[in-house]
């Protein structure tokens, strides 16, 4: 968990050193079998952003493409306090919009 947890921060806070994502990375992909949805999913978010930064780079974890975003797939939504904050004001607004569950 730690090792994703760690990946996803950076990758939210835009950190443009590709060598930490392949090295951690590279330590992940010895215990993806052992991992849980939570962990492979935020893996799937880190190799979307990594090949939207690095488009010409290799993810070092793009042999299991399809197993991270089909453990992204099972899990159930979950939005943000914030998002559903803002859909309950815009609710009481009556502004009609989608309710963004990602």
């Amino acid at each position: 968990q730690s090792l994703a947890n760690t990946m996803w921060a950076f990758a939210c806070v835009d950190w443009k050193e590709p060598q930490l994502f392949v090295a951690v990375a590279d330590a992940s992909s010895e215990r993806l079998e052992t991992m849980r949805d939570e962990e492979l999913s935020q893996l799937y978010l880190v190799s979307l952003h990594f090949r939207l930064v690095w488009p010409d780079r290799n993810f070092s974890l793009s042999h299991c493409h399809q197993r991270l975003r089909s453990a992204y797939q099972r899990r159930e939504p979950t939005p943000s306090r914030l998002q559903r904050d803002v859909a309950a004001a815009l609710d009481r607004l009556g502004w009609t919009h989608v309710f963004e569950h990602v």
